[in-house]
């Protein structure tokens, strides 16, 4: 929907996984073999990757300082799911997480959040304010307060909006 570089790191499948659904055109891509492929999912995880990506959202639009506009599942239990495991190197003994089980969506999710949780980049990782839209975008504006995926889509037509309403 923009043209913005995708999200760093883990944070790039996270971002990933919440754009699947087009909330303008109702498109959702989870629907295709080519996403499914792309996730690593199977035809029966379906329904999991959608309750996870509209948790995603919420918590991407909190990152916005929006709320959600409809409930969804408690983005903590859902990651409860995801199993994961410290590994250590022998030669260097640097830590890092992984997934306990590398063709989970759930268990990969959690690892991107922890890692961009590490890093200081989590809170970046936001939903666009339109409505019509929640596109996710990582915020790489200094003080990190963009408000859309793209300004010269969803911030044009919210100031557009903005101009007729003071107009009228």
């Amino acid at each position: 929907m923009n043209d913005r570089a995708p999200a760093p790191g883990g944070l790039a499948l996270v971002q990933e996984l919440v754009n699947t659904l087009n909330l303008e055109t109702g498109v959702d891509s989870l629907a295709t073999e080519e996403a499914l492929h792309a996730l690593g999912l199977a035809p029966g995880e379906v329904a999991a990757a959608r309750e996870l990506r509209e948790s995603l959202r919420a918590a991407c639009l909190a990152h916005a300082g929006h709320e959600p506009h409809s409930p969804v599942a408690d983005l903590s239990e859902l990651l409860a799911a995801g199993a994961l495991l410290v590994t250590v190197d022998a030669a260097s003994g640097a830590a890092s997480l992984v997934p306990a089980d590398a063709a989970s969506l759930t268990s990969r999710v959690a690892v991107a959040i922890a890692d961009a949780v590490a890093a200081g980049t989590w809170t970046r990782l936001k939903a666009c304010e339109a409505s019509d839209c929640h596109w996710a975008y990582y915020d790489r504006s200094p003080a990190g307060r963009s408000r859309w995926c793209d300004m010269g889509v969803c911030g044009s037509r919210a100031k557009m909006r903005a101009y007729r309403r003071r107009r009228a």
